[in-house]
Parts: C-alpha cells; sequence; structure tokens
C-alpha cells in the first residue's frame, strides 16, 4: 500500500505492507535514528517514542496502515542541525545524557510535556516519563532538567544550577563542561552501530538452545541452505575449531577458554546452535525454522549446590589441555573426559579449575592465624548470604556490523573493548591483527556486559567467509538467554569480635555459580573479598573462592564485578554482630574501618590472576568526613515513629572499588598538533557513556593551557589509536586519563623546546600559558604558529606527543550509602524513603558527570536489591526473557529523597588526584536497604533481592514456600 503522513512538518510517501511494524519503518526507510528498539515492541523502554497525532506514543505498538494521514513527529523536530532546542539544551547543561540512546525521545517526551504543562510537578513528570527506561542516567536529574526548561521558557538566558566546583589551582579539571558528544547524542545524530548499516547489508539470526543441557546427535541444514536469499549456515559442523574465552581481558586470559564458536554439547538455554546469514529478517527466520536439530537432553545443574554434589552431570566434560603449568594429576582427570570430535578445554595457567568436578576457577589465601583470632574473641557469629541473577539490561542491546574492505575485515561494535576484540576476531577468521580494523562507536549502555565479546565473533567470521556485509542484533530475549549476567554467589562469613566492636578474626568462603562458561570464573568472584574485606582490616583473615559451572543462562562481567556481593555478606554479618553485642550499626563500622594512609595486608594475598608483591595502602580515603556528613544528611540518631503499620528503619554500607588493575592494565595515547594550534588526541580508551572522552578532552586541555574547544578526541578505533586494555576495572580516568594526560606532558615538552629556539631563549625561560602560547621574557609565540613552522619545508616536523601508562600503584574510591525507609508490617512493602550516596572519586573531573554516574549506578542497585531476578521453571528454562517482567526500576521507583554528593580526596596516583566513579556506586545498595529493613521491622534478609513475601515469612505471617 501507498501511506501518505506527515513527518515533522513535511509531507511524506512510503510504500509499505499495511501491517509493517512503524517503529522499523521510521528508522530504516526515513532514516529517522531517533525512534529506536530497545525492547522488540513490547512498549516497555521508551526508545521508540514519537509524537503519533498530537500524543506520546510508541512507534514500535503502531502498524503502517495507521500512519496514513496522520501527524507524526520524531526528536529530529526539535531544535535545528547546529541548534538544539529549550529541553535539548537542558539535558545537555544538566548532565544527564551518558549513553545517549534514548536521550532523543526522552527530549521530545519532556518538551511535550512542557507544551501541555509549563509548570509541571513532580507527579506530572513522573507520569510523563514513566514509559521511559533510563537505565544509565537513574532519572534523578531529569527534574532538574524541566525544572531548568521551565525556567528558561520565561527568561531564555537563565544560567545552569550551580555545580560545585573543585581545585581552584586547575582551569578544567574539577570544573563543570557539558559531555563532549551530549549534543550529537541528544539530536540523534549518527553515531551507533545500527546508525551505520547499509541496506544491502545481510542479517545474522541464531538457532539457539531449548534446552539448559544437551548434546546435538543430528543437525541438517540442507533446507535452510536452498532457500532463495540464504547466503550461508554456520553450525558446529562447519565452524572454525578454535577455543577461546568471550571475556575481553589482558593476556594471557585468566579465564578458561572453553567455548568454541559452535559446539555439539549445549550447556544452557540460548545456547547457539546454528547461525543462518541471509539477505533480510524475514528470510533468516524463515530458514531457522528450516534447521532440522535432533538434542539428547542431559540434566541440567542450575545451583552452586547441585554443581557441588558428587553425582552432579557435568557442565564440561570434554579432555582438559594446560598451556603452561598442567598438574601432575591431569592424564587421570582427563581419563573419563567424553571425546566429541576435537572438542576440548584449554587453560592457560593454573586457575585452581576442576572441570570434571563442575569448578571453573578457585583460589586461597590468609594473613595472620585465623584460628587465633577466634580464640581471642568474645563473639563468634557465621552466617551464609546469598544473591539472586541480575541482568545488566543496557538499553542498546548487543550490536555488531562487519564488512569487508578490500582484504581488510571492517567490524563497527558497540564495545568496551575494541583491542581485546580485535585479538579474538583475528583468531576466529584467521586474519593478521593488521587486516583487522575495530571502530568502536557510542554504546548505548554497556555495564560491564560488553567487555564480554558475544557476537562480534559470529558476525565477523560470517563476513569472511561470505564476503559480505553483515548484521547482527540480539534481540531483547536474547539479551536475557544469550547475554552475560551478574555471578550468583553464595557466600558463608565467620567472624569474631570482643565485647566492644573490635574485630578478632575473618573467614569468608565465597562460592560463584559462572554459568556455562568460565568468562571471568576466577576474577569476578575473587573481587568478591578482594573490594570488602579491607574495608575492615582485620589481622587474621582467610579467605576461599570456588567458582562452578551450571546450565543456568551466561555469566560474566557486571558492574561493581564481585564486589556488591562480598560486600553484602560483610555489612551484613557486621550488622548482625553489632545487633548481638548491643552496639549501633554506624559505630560498628566505625570502630573497624579502614582509615587513610592504613596498609591492606589482605591485597597482598588476593589478586586478579597476578597478586600484588606488596600490600597496598588505602592512599586517600575520605570515609571521616563521609561518614559523618551522612550521619547527619539521614538524621541518623534522630527518633523513628512509627506511622500505622508502617515502621522506619536507617541502615548504611560503606564501599569501595579500585581504579584500574595495577600490574596487569595498560593504556597508551598520542596527541598531536594541527596547523592552526589545534590538537587531536588519539585515545584507546572506549568511553561507554561514562564521559571518558571528555575527561581526556579536559585533562590535555588542562596540561596544554588551552580551551576544550581546541582539543579532539578520536578514541577506540584500533587503526586510529593505539593500544589500551578497554573500559572495565574503573580504569578509564586513572589509566586512559592519566595516559592522555602524560602524551600531553611529552608533547608539551616538544612545544617549549621548539618554542624556545624560534623565541631564541632558553627552555627554561619559556612557559606556555592560555589560550594556547608559549611565552619568553620578551615575545610570545601562537601554538599555530609553531605548528606552521615545524610543517614548512625548513621545519622540525610535526609535533607530536606519546605515553604509555602503567602503574604498581592502587588508587581506592571510597562511600557510602545511607538508607531511611519504611517496612509496612501487615503487608510487607518496602518504600524508599532516603536514599544518600556519598562518594569519594578524589578530584571529581567533571561534577555533574560524576553525579549522574552515581545516580544511574545507585537505581541500578536499587534494582537488584528490590525487585530484579532472573528467574527459572523446574525444568531450568529462563521464565525471564523481557523487560516488562524482570523489573528494572523507572522513574516511580526513585526514593522520595534521592541524593547524591561528592566528597573529595586527594590522590597520588590519578591524573589531577582524580580516582573512579561510575563502578563503586552499586556496591552498597544491598546491604544498606536489609540493614534498614531490619532496623524497621527486626527481619535479616540474607538472599537479595527482598520482596513483601519475605518479609512476612521472617514476620511469621507467611508459611515457606509461599510466594517464592
Amino acid at each position: 500500500m501507498e501511506l501518505h503522513f506527515t513527518l515533522n512538518g513535511q509531507p511524506c510517501s512510503l510504500s509499505c505492507r499495511p501491517g509493517d511494524n512503524v517503529q522499523k519503518l521510521l528508522f530504516s526507510r526515513c532514516r529517522m535514528h531517533s525512534v529506536r528498539n530497545s525492547d522488540d515492541g513490547f512498549g516497555f523502554a521508551g526508545s521508540d517514542a514519537i509524537r503519533f497525532n498530537g500524543r506520546i506514543v510508541n512507534a514500535s505498538l503502531l502498524i503502517a496502515a495507521q500512519l496514513e494521514g496522520a501527524q507524526v513527529e520524531t526528536a529530529e523536530s526539535l531544535g535545528r542541525w547546529n541548534q538544539l532546542s529549550l529541553v535539548q539544551q537542558a539535558m545537555v547543561d544538566i548532565g544527564i545524557v551518558q549513553g545517549g540512546y534514548n536521550d532523543p525521545a526522552a527530549a521530545l517526551i519532556l518538551t511535550d510535556l512542557l507544551e501541555r504543562n509549563p509548570n509541571p510537578d513532580r507527579a506530572a513528570i513522573d507520569d510523563a516519563l514513566s514509559g521511559l527506561l533510563s537505565r544509565d542516567a537513574g532519572y534523578q536529574q531529569f527534574y532538574q532538567v524541566v525544572e531548568l526548561a521551565r525556567k528558561r521558557l520565561a527568561e531564555p538566558d537563565f544560567p545552569s544550577p550551580p555545580v560545585q566546583q573543585y581545585r581552584n589551582d586547575l582551569t578544567h579539571v574539577g570544573k563543570d563542561c557539558p559531555k563532549v558528544d551530549a549534543a550529537k547524542l541528544v539530536q540523534a545524530k549518527p553515531a551507533f552501530v545500527e546508525d551505520r548499516v547499509p541496506d544491502d547489508a545481510c542479517i545474522l539470526k541464531m538457532l539457539r538452545s531449548p534446552h539448559p543441557h544437551a548434546v546435538i546427535t543430528r543437525i541438517d541444514a540442507s533446507r535452510a541452505e536452498a532457500l532463495p536469499g540464504v547466503v550461508h549456515v554456520i553450525t558446529h559442523l562447519n565452524c572454525p575449531d578454535i577455543y577461546y574465552t568471550p571475556a575481553g581481558q589482558s593476556s594471557p586470559e585468566p579465564s578458561p577458554l572453553d567455548r568454541r564458536m559452535f559446539s555439539q554439547k549445549l550447556r544452557h538455554v540460548g545456547d547457539r546452535v546454528a547461525a543462518v546469514i541471509a539477505v533480510n529478517e524475514e528470510i533468516a527466520l524463515q530458514a531457522l525454522d528450516l534447521i532440522e536439530v535432533e538434542y539428547q537432553a542431559l540434566k541440567p545443574v542450575m545451583s552452586i549446590d547441585e554443581a557441588m554434589a558428587p553425582d552432579a552431570p557435568l557442565v564440561h566434560d570434554e579432555p582438559i589441555v594446560y598451556v603452561h603449568g598442567a598438574p601432575a594429576d591431569l592424564e587421570q582427570q582427563n581419563a573419563c573426559a567424553v571425546k566429541r570430535g576435537n572438542e576440548h578445554l584449554i587453560i592457560n595457567f593454573p586457575i585452581g579449575a576442576k572441570p570434571h568436578s563442575n569448578i571453573a576457577a578457585s583460589v586461597h589465601g590468609n594473613i595472620g592465624d585465623v584460628e587465633k583470632g577466634f580464640a581471642e574473641a568474645d563473639l563468634i557469629l557465621e552466617r551464609t548470604y546469598e544473591s539472586s541473577q541480575a541482568q545488566q539490561c543496557p538499553v542498546e542491546t548487543h550490536v555488531c556490523f562487519s564488512y569487508m574492505d578490500g582484504e581488510r575485515l571492517v567490524v563497527h561494535a558497540s564495545t568496551q573493548v575494541p583491542w581485546h576484540l580485535r585479538k579474538l576476531v583475528s583468531r576466529v577468521t584467521g586474519l593478521r591483527q593488521n587486516q583487522v580494523h575495530v571502530i568502536k562507536e557510542r554504546i548505548g549502555g554497556g555495564f560491564g556486559s560488553k567487555q564480554d565479546i558475544l557476537l562480534d565473533d559470529v558476525c565477523a567470521y560470517a563476513t569472511v567467509v561470505t564476503g559480505r556485509p553483515v548484521y547482527f542484533r540480539y534481540t531483547r530475549e536474547e539479551e536475557f538467554i544469550s547475554n552475560t549476567s551478574r555471578h550468583v554467589a553464595k557466600v558463608k562469613v565467620k567472624i569474631g569480635a570482643k565485647r566492644d566492636g573490635k574485630l578478632t578474626a575473618i573467614l569468608m568462603d565465597f562460592r560463584a555459580n559462572t554459568g556455562p562458561y568460565g568468562n571471568h570464573a576466577l576474577t569476578v568472584p575473587c573481587n568478591g573479598p578482594a573490594l570488602s574485606l579491607p574495608l575492615y582490616p582485620c589481622e587474621n583473615v582467610h579467605f576461599e573462592v570456588t567458582t562452578y559451572y551450571s546450565n543456568i543462562c551466561p555469566t560474566g562481567a557486571y558492574q561493581g564485578y564481585g564486589a556488591p556481593k562480598g560486600n553484602f555478606a560483610l555489612t551484613m554479618v557486621m550488622a548482625e554482630m553489632a545487633e548481638q553485642l548491643g552496639i549501633d550499626q554506624l559505630d560498628m563500622v566505625e570502630k573497624n574501618r579502614v582509615v587513610e594512609g592504613q596498609e591492606l595486608k589482605i591485597l597482598a594475598a588476593i589478586g586478579e590472576g597476578k597478586m600484588p608483591t606488596t600490600a597496598p595502602k588505602a592512599a586517600s580515603c575520605a570515609l571521616d568526613k563521609i561518614l559523618k556528613q551522612g550521619r547527619e544528611l539521614i538524621g541518623w540518631d534522630a527518633p523513628k515513629p512509627a506511622e500505622g503499620d508502617w515502621r522506619i528503619g536507617r541502615g548504611v554500607a560503606i564501599i569501595m572499588q579500585k581504579s584500574g588493575i595495577p600490574d596487569i592494565d595498560q593504556a597508551n595515547c598520542m596527541v598531536k598538533l594541527e596547523s592552526d594550534g589545534t590538537f587531536i588526541v588519539h585515545s584507546g580508551g572506549a568511553d561507554l557513556g561514562t564521559g571518558l572522552d571528555t575527561v581526556v578532552t579536559k585533562l590535555a586541555a588542562e596540561v596544554l593551557c588551552c580551551p576544550l574547544s581546541s582539543v579532539h578526541v578520536i578514541s577506540g578505533d584500533t587503526d586510529h589509536a593505539l593500544f589500551d586494555k578497554g573500559a572495565y576495572a574503573s580504569s578509564g580516568t586513572c589509566f586512559s586519563g592519566n595516559a592522555a594526560r602524560l602524551a600531553a606532558e611529552d608533547l608539551k615538552k616538544k612545544i617549549l623546546f621548539h618554542g624556545a629556539q624560534m623565541l631564541d631563549e632558553a627552555v627554561e625561560d619559556v612557559e606556555i600559558v592560555a589560550p594556547g602560547m608559549v611565552r619568553g621574557r620578551k615575545q610570545s609565540l601562537s601554538f599555530a604558529q609553531i605548528a606552521h613552522k615545524a610543517e614548512t619545508g625548513t621545519g622540525f616536523g610535526i609535533l607530536v606527543g606519546t605515553a604509555c601508562y602503567t602503574t604498581t600503584e592502587f588508587a581506592f574510591p571510597y562511600g557510602a550509602n545511607f538508607v531511611e525507609l519504611a517496612v509496612n508490617v501487615r503487608s510487607g512493602e518496602i518504600r524508599l524513603d532516603k536514599f544518600h550516596a556519598l562518594l569519594d572519586c578524589g578530584t571529581p573531573v567533571n561534577p555533574s558527570l560524576a553525579l549522574g554516574q552515581i545516580y544511574g549506578a545507585t537505581v541500578r542497585a536499587i534494582g537488584h536489591s528490590l525487585s530484579e531476578e532472573i528467574i527459572y521453571d523446574a525444568r531450568g528454562i529462563p521464565v525471564t526473557r523481557d523487560l516488562k517482567r524482570y523489573g528494572a526500576p523507572k522513574i516511580g521507583d526513585l526514593p522520595r529523597d534521592f541524593r547524591a554528593f561528592l566528597v573529595p580526596s586527594d590522590d597520588k596516583v590519578g591524573p589531577y588526584g582524580a580516582k573512579s566513579i561510575s563502578e563503586i556506586g552499586v556496591n552498597g545498595a544491598a546491604p544498606a536497604i536489609a540493614a534498614a529493613i531490619h532496623d524497621a521491622c527486626g527481619v535479616w534478609l540474607r538472599r537479595w533481592h527482598f520482596t513483601p513475601e519475605k518479609i512476612l515469612r521472617g514476620l511469621g505471617k507467611l508459611e515457606e514456600g509461599v510466594g517464592q
């Protein structure tokens, strides 16, 4: 049919089928890139918001026939190409634009709200944004956006609200500025992988296992291959016989190489069975139905306890191969291995793995004498705490687009680890690394999940074997069953303390469920004790970490990276000990917490594949100020009067994180002086929405005394930047930032040297000054003049600064979460009244972006604590397959009083004293909320997330098993 409608004020005609999806039509046919797909037509995420005949609706819920005669407005109608609209500018100024994937939709929704209601209250804002999933920014700053836009309606030049500034001795660092890509993102200009895909790209669709544990006994793809429009089908019979880990980590990989692109044995619902590459999606989906597969279903292993059982089925029963350090009994371990072709599992070096006992990795260590410490204790307490499986839920699903450029493979990826991705793709395709060009596009949310390389290997291989451009995008269901998620943990903690609350001994037995593959199986669980035990330094500590294979949907890297589970267990057992001793929880924390300058002895015994040679120190730590300020803000000592059935409680949790991994991580950078005196920075760092490119811009401008507009950053491009291990382990500011700072300083030395020669003065007599000048005793030169001289036929050559940053030193950010909540003792309902997050990230490089990171991380952590969980039925089949059933918080779920605070400290490791901020915010919500629940109603909840049913069971008002 031929449709006629108005699109953004212009007449539009479109030939299509009556039932075609409007989101797909507007995005692909009309090139309206603001109308994005986050949830496959469920209308939950709001990324596809349009104004349809004057009302905000989800485009994916409309069919083409409804467009006839309609008035359609998308976010592209806001502002102009080079000028932001009122709301868009307010979003940029407040700093809420992070990943940016559905921020254009947010701008359209808020524009519509203000046109209908120029003075909306909180309830009206909540109602307008109720259909938007803001997984990265956490909603809170939207209230500021509306307030600023509202004031500018009356007074166009109304200034942005002031944000606290830091480091008066610096020009850019510690001062607020817009994120460098914020305007581009909020206007929906092409930025993401899907924006680069041409119409002639083939579509890749994956046939996935319906069983949690099975072996393929027969597969026949001939009917699918014969279907017109099918280009190629990949199965375990014709894929590369190469073993790898999807974990994007530095070499040698500490994760077992236990994955083949396609395997005969299937280890989870959603595991790869076959990939179809076809000329369009419709044909690809038809072809999937034509593939004939017969399975031998096996008994699944779903929990840690099941994996530990003596007669447990083996998730990995294939032969084991060691690259280095094979155990003496390897031949005995392999005696009963099952032979399926050449399938095997590779371990690079000893990681405590015993795959034929379902153990993917294990480690243990201690300091002092734990038995002596327990003997000295006046009270000993032992508890076990458990977590559930949570999903990252980035609003942009996993996506990849690849094509051949002559003999070279080009991969457009939404990845946190472009260099590790290139290495893996090179291996599976057989191409050399200089034949593989990875371009990291803007990332619409990652939170660790895009550190794992989950679909790029198949997409790239499909391009190499077919020569065709290939586009592979996960559906939201695939995100739940095939994406990685947070490891499930069962943590037993035993502590001893004196009557005054002083700890004498800690024993932590951390057991993790890694699912079907061992990506991050050593490093994530190790972070459980590594980022909790140092918060409460004790002379006698023993820890054990054991990670088990199972048949749950995959796990991997997730923001916090093990710390939330370890911190939950240790904080809770401390709170329970405080109750037993009759000590206030906050006083118990103060009695035992880490202090600035303290040696963290336990960290000499815990590593991520490599242990520190010496125990690091808490070189900077603002916990004293944080806890004092938090106590006052929350009214810790104020009365808590009951309100009918509601009981009030307060809780606290202190938290820590790292700023990269010393002795393992590396970042490199190059800064180039251009002809007009401006700079291009080639950073290997991968900005995943956190604002790393902005940080790098500010650090380079600070060193070179130039305006921010004089610096442009090219990042995450393997052809045009230098190696960087990637955006994980909270390393961006410290590692990628320090590399940029050092490269700028290297260039600064060269500018000073040649500037001094041109001025005929000694180097020690010249200096760089704003706005980009070399000033001597008598004269000055602009950077442009120096650059011009460099490029002449008698010049000294273009000036470039380079640097590599590694370190043996740790930079630890610290913080605390304070919670006040109410529990309804009749219904079990939990109402978050106050949540105050106070964080020490050293010197905040860009304060408003740092606050936005805290809000986003905290809301995700609240979701993990109160509503989010991947659920399975009795057969091991995941029930949770869409956002609507998952339970991610939306704007109506925010605490009534939700505030974030930056409490600075001076750190010697990070650039200009900066430490990380984006990851630490997820570590403390669960224990702070659980402690507050107990304070309110006396119930200890030891398995999160926390539900009304669990509270009612704890109160004896609901039988065991009901509501579980």
